[in-house]
């Protein structure tokens, strides 16, 4: 799981359709220093190890400096403000690559992003008939995923610039209409304080976009009991109750989502006792899927963890190539695991953008077979993948 141990949520803060929840830690991880080096907005090319290549926006990089004998590690200031332009596109080695001994420059989201568009690149492993021969040479490629910077999340920057942050927060949960929009955890207030308004700059899915666009936030209010109140101390004691609620209520209900057991976690680096890690959901289809990085300890505790939440398109799209992959890439096969006849699976990859994968006369012959018809099964029909 996602394990949110040693970090206490405070009360949330509201601003339209966006609240934010604040993470604070019981005790400041010391070895492990975060500061954000800024790009700007020319759109970057990574060079990946596969020789593959990932074109994308790029505002920023997480440098990670750690220790290798526990001690405090140095903080070197975080580069903010309007960066420099000097080329039109910039050219990045890796998502992650070394900067010093101890220092480790890595992409912070796009990470997870790039691990999301891997996934089940190569396509069909069998030539099976029905896939085209781009499919079998070039696998999915291109391609693509869209989202949002923060700055056009509506609300966000002015949310950030107001809310108070809090003595000891080491990071936020971000939610749009009290949809789980992502997380944002770090190893020391000091590194919060700094890398705070980078979250502007971040990538955000359609979801939060639209939520913060056409939804309110509901209101939380504290109610204080009268008859338990007689005095300063036991309005402090109601006011610490009322906390604890939220932060039960938080944890057991707003942010479950968030905390289940991603599907696949892939170690990205190690750095001395930590270890730079990226997720991804198991795509259920009733559910919240979000995608992630995370710094871990030697005993799994969290040091830094960053999530985007998948669309639901999205989220079908994966569903969908990790139901093919799982059987063999065998239409028929993948077609009764989801319930449906193999003509409705044909229209399902067309919608999700991967009609390019079927040789055009077999995805004309879905298309004139009516392949919208479900197949039926134990008296009703099965729900879309």
């Amino acid at each position: 799981m996602i394990d949110l141990d040693g970090l206490e949520t405070r009360p949330a803060q509201t601003w339209g359709a966006l609240r934010l929840v604040p993470l604070v830690r019981r005790e400041p991880i010391v070895d492990l220093r975060l500061h954000a080096k800024v790009y700007g907005d020319e759109p970057s090319v990574v060079l990946l190890p596969d020789r593959t290549v990932y074109t994308a926006y790029v505002p920023h990089a997480f440098v990670a400096s750690w220790t290798g004998d526990g001690g405090p590690a140095a903080a070197y200031g975080t580069q903010l403000g309007r960066p420099l332009r000097r080329v039109p596109v910039r050219l990045r080695r890796r998502m992650a690559r070394r900067a010093d001994r101890n220092r480790l420059r890595f992409l912070p989201l796009h990470l997870a992003v790039e691990g999301f568009l891997a996934l089940h690149f190569g396509g069909p492993e069998i030539a099976w008939e029905e896939w085209s021969r781009r499919a079998v040479s070039r696998g999915l490629s291109p391609r693509a995923e869209d989202a949002y910077t923060g700055a056009q999340v509506r609300g966000l920057d002015d949310a950030l610039k107001v809310f108070e942050i809090h003595p000891g927060q080491c990071g936020l949960l971000l939610y749009a209409a009290d949809a789980l929009a992502g997380a944002f955890v770090v190893p020391h207030p000091e590194d919060y304080r700094a890398l705070h308004p980078t979250l502007v700059r971040d990538l955000y899915g359609e979801l939060v976009y639209e939520y913060a666009l056409l939804h309110p936030a509901r209101d939380f209010p504290a109610v204080i009991d009268d008859a338990a109140v007689s005095s300063l101390a036991d309005l402090r004691a109601e006011a610490e109750r009322h906390e604890r609620e939220w932060a039960g209520f938080h944890d057991s209900v707003m942010a479950a989502g968030l905390l289940r057991a991603p599907e696949r976690v892939e170690e990205v680096y190690r750095m001395g006792r930590f270890t730079l890690s990226r997720f991804l959901p198991s795509f259920e289809r009733k559910g919240d899927n979000h995608i992630g990085e995370t710094i871990t300890d030697e005993e799994g505790r969290l040091a830094y963890l960053k999530t985007f939440r998948l669309s639901e398109a999205q989220s079908r799209r994966g569903h969908l190539l990790s139901v093919l992959s799982a059987h063999g890439w065998s239409l028929p096969g993948a077609a009764a695991a989801l319930g449906i006849d193999v003509a409705a699976l044909g229209m399902r990859l067309e919608r999700a953008g991967f009609g390019y994968l079927l040789r055009q006369d077999v995805l004309d012959r879905y298309r004139a077979s009516g392949g919208d018809r479900r197949t039926r099964r134990g008296g009703g029909t099965s729900p879309p993948a």
